[in-house]
């Protein structure tokens, strides 16, 4: 009886598929490699997740600044300069991504509407040195703008009145809109401070 040498003993290599040929590598890696992999495609896609929330918030403050503001072009450079403070007409661009030239001329609108201040940056040296910007806090924005509003608001609740044939002298005023400033705010949680501690001496003082 003789041996067939030529027998195909492959199926005892455990690193040999015969369906698939030579197996695959990747179930090789140690549970500490795929671990860290899920980690890396985990981190990546909570990065993505992050990435869109935060387009999402800087697009809605755009747009009710835009409507405080008039354009979105001047709402744009009011969010930079309130991130990057005294920057040049040029660095507003640059970080913008808007034409020199319209920022230039909204920069222009909004200084003289009180809505950015500037001043010459200091430099050593000869030439011209440029204006830097600066724009005001928001809590002087929303001020600037609450006057209007409150009409426009008063406006629509007297419509009817007008309607009717009724003098806009006669108009009344119910809406009344305020804005507190943070010192104001401080100054009302300090007193509420002080009353919660006048309270407790006084529950102490009792018993």
């Amino acid at each position: 009886m003789t041996t067939d040498d030529s027998d195909d003993d492959s199926g005892d290599d455990p690193a040999f598929d015969a369906a698939d040929g030579p197996a695959s590598t990747a179930d090789d890696e140690s549970p500490t490699e795929r671990t860290r992999e899920e980690l890396r495609k985990t981190k990546e896609r909570l990065g993505e997740s992050a990435d869109k929330a935060v387009k999402g918030f800087d697009d809605n403050i755009v747009d009710l600044l835009s409507w405080l503001l008039d354009t979105e072009t001047r709402a744009r450079i009011y969010v930079f300069l309130r991130d990057n403070p005294n920057s040049t007409s040029d660095e507003v661009a640059d970080g913008t991504g808007l034409y020199p030239s319209t920022v230039r001329e909204a920069l222009a609108e909004l200084h003289d509407e009180g809505t950015v201040d500037r001043d010459k940056r200091e430099a050593s040296g000869a030439g011209n040195n440029p204006y830097e910007y600066e724009a005001i806090a928001p809590s002087e924005l929303v001020q600037g703008v609450v006057g209007d509003v409150q009409r426009e608001l008063n406006a629509v609740f007297n419509l009817d009145r007008r309607l009717g044939g009724e003098s806009p002298d006669g108009d009344t005023e119910p809406v009344q809109i305020s804005v507190d400033s943070d010192d104001e705010d401080e100054k009302r949680s300090d007193e509420a401070d002080e009353a919660d501690d006048g309270e407790e001496d006084g529950t102490k003082s009792d018993r």
